[in-house]
């Protein structure tokens, strides 16, 4: 890059627009970040975006994230978390990296992978966004073929389900249908504020298992 990336300072909270961001630079800018930052990247040719973190933004996807590791243990459900991995298409020309991204389906064909390659494999089942002062790029996640979008912003959850290329606004998760996420979730999230995490984590969890068992 002209400009070399690791002497820019991105306040938390705040974005970094560059344009007419080639294939080639958008690799090059990868690894000039390098793996182990605190940054997050949204590129879609020819604009790459990359954002620093609050830390509520980051507090809030490590709550949520729980929360959906424990949706799906009480569910018996075999599932292979991601965090926020990189996910990158050339012939598509798209990246993004998903606040926490998990395989339920398809866990089994990605199992113990350590690199995963989307021309090849699928894509995650279930990826979560938190908007506190960024909006998610839901026309990357559709060229990315992300079944089922978490997006939580301003207090609320919403559940997308991806059908026909479009994302649509569901009450229930199909992972999930017999839990009343949208509602509950958020109230949990305030609930730890209060009460703390591991004490607000095993009420959910008790919780759940009396929703299952309706």
């Amino acid at each position: 890059m002209l400009l070399e990336l690791n002497r820019l300072e991105i306040p938390p909270g705040q974005k970094l627009l560059l344009r007419d961001i080639t294939w080639s630079e958008f690799e090059q800018v990868l690894e000039e970040l390098g793996e182990h930052r605190g940054s997050k990247i949204a590129y879609l040719y020819p604009i790459l975006e990359i954002m620093t973190p609050l830390p509520e933004h980051e507090s809030t996807k490590v709550f949520i994230s729980n929360f959906i590791e424990i949706l799906l243990e009480l569910s018996e459900r075999e599932f292979y978390p991601l965090g926020s991995t990189t996910f990158k298409n050339e012939l598509m020309q798209y990246g993004i990296e998903p606040d926490s991204c998990f395989y339920i389906e398809n866990e089994a064909k990605v199992r113990g992978k350590e690199r995963l390659n989307l021309t090849l494999d699928p894509p995650p089942d279930l990826a979560l966004e938190i908007d506190v002062t960024s909006r998610t790029h839901t026309d990357i996640y559709v060229q990315l073929g992300v079944p089922e979008l978490w997006q939580f912003a301003a207090g609320n959850l919403q559940v997308l389900i991806l059908e026909d290329g479009v994302y649509h606004s569901v009450e229930f998760s199909p992972h999930f249908p017999q839990v009343p996420i949208k509602q509950f979730i958020p109230q949990y999230l305030r609930q730890i504020k209060t009460d703390g995490r591991n004490k607000t984590m095993k009420a959910f969890r008790e919780w759940v298992k009396l929703e299952l068992e309706k």
